[in-house]
Order: C-alpha cells, then structure tokens, then sequence
C-alpha cells in the first residue's frame, strides 16, 4: 500500500507504436479487491483534483494515471479558476451540451478521443466522459445514464485496437448496467501492434472511427 503515482504517456497522435500506449489493457488486468486506481482525467480541473484525492483520502493506494501529450496545448482542454478552486474529481463527466430529450446515442470514451468526437458531435448525440476506469463507477454511470430517457444506444468508442485499451475491461460492466439500450464497440480494429505508425494511416483510422461513432 502507498500513495505512488505513475503518469504514462498514453495517446493515439499519429506518432510511432510506443509513443501512443502506456498499455492500458495490462494495467486494468491487475485491478482488484480495490488495489488500484486507473484514471484517465481530460481537463486540468480533473487532473488537479485527482492528485489532490491521491494525497488527502483516507484509502491508501497507487493512481495511474494515463496522460495524453496533446492535450498540454489543446486550447480546449483548460479549465477556470473556479473549477481547480471548487469542487472535487469527477469519476465520470457528463454532456453539459447535449439536448438530453433529442439524444438517441451515447458515447462513452475516456481521454483525448473525446475532443476528436465532441468537434464532430451530431444533435442525436451525447458524449460521456469516464475518467476513472477502476474502481469502475457503475452507479455514477447509471444515474448519468437514466437521464437520457430516449436514448436507444450506447457506444463505447476508444482509440485502441480492439484487443487493447479499456474494452475487455468495460465491455461486461456496460452490459450489466446499460438498460434497454443496445451496445457495441467503435474503435480499431485489433491489431498486433498498438499503432500504425504511419501519420497518414493513423488519420485516416482516426476519422474513420470518430465518423462510427457520431453516424445514428
């Protein structure tokens, strides 16, 4: 037991195979009996947040912490005053921009991948941030979920290849909490490399799977 952090340089930029994965996927394998805890935070806010949980809560355990390059310049990435002032980490960030009564499909993602869906967010759609993997907030999920009472399906959309990445870890626990939604995974396809290495390849990959993801 301590309160060890680790920041791993994790995503998909169109850069060499290991500059896009901490490997995700082996982390999550060691998850249980509430030993770890694997985040992924997408703003400033959060990211502050999750340190200063690590150091003040009462449970005593190492934070690994997935940390995408791009978002230190992303000018949407940033945070006020107020947000690192107030409040506390969020395991799980809800669409402050979506029309909950015309939403007919939510994506879930986790980091980076999230700017690239919310530029080509459709009026049908609503995207879902889950910021913390493991302990895996089932509850904040449905209680963010249940308040999409037209939605007809639910998308978890991640940059890895389909043998890597967060999807074998999520895909049993959004099934046993998605309701009467529909469910299935957007992303690439597997892969025995965890990138292409090739910046053209990669975005074309890219827009391929943010094009699935946003089409009803």
């Amino acid at each position: 037991k301590c309160r060890l952090v680790l920041l791993l340089p994790h995503g998909y930029e169109g850069q060499g195979p290991e500059h896009s994965s901490a490997r995700l996927e082996r982390f999550l394998q060691l998850c249980a009996e509430n030993n770890l805890q694997v985040c992924y935070p997408t703003t400033p806010a959060n990211y502050f947040h999750l340190l200063r949980r690590q150091v003040r809560q009462e449970t005593v355990r190492p934070l690994i912490v997935m940390t995408p390059k791009s978002l230190l310049r992303l000018p949407e990435a940033s945070s006020t005053t107020e947000e690192l002032t107030s409040g506390g980490f969020q395991p799980v960030i809800d669409d402050a921009k979506a029309d909950k009564s015309k939403v007919k499909r939510i994506i879930v993602c986790s980091g980076k991948v999230y700017y690239d869906l919310d530029k080509a967010r459709r009026e049908e759609t609503a995207i879902v941030r889950l910021e913390q993997f493991y302990p895996f907030p089932a509850e904040k999920l449905k209680e963010v979920f249940a308040g999409y009472q037209n939605a007809e399906s639910l998308i978890w959309c991640q940059e890895e290849p389909r043998n890597m990445g967060a999807w074998r870890f999520v895909r049993a626990r959004f099934e046993a909490i998605k309701g009467h939604m529909s469910f299935d995974y957007v992303g690439r396809v597997p892969s025995a490399s965890p990138a292409t290495g090739s910046y053209a390849i990669h975005g074309l990959e890219q827009a391929k799977l943010v094009d699935e993801a946003v089409s009803i």
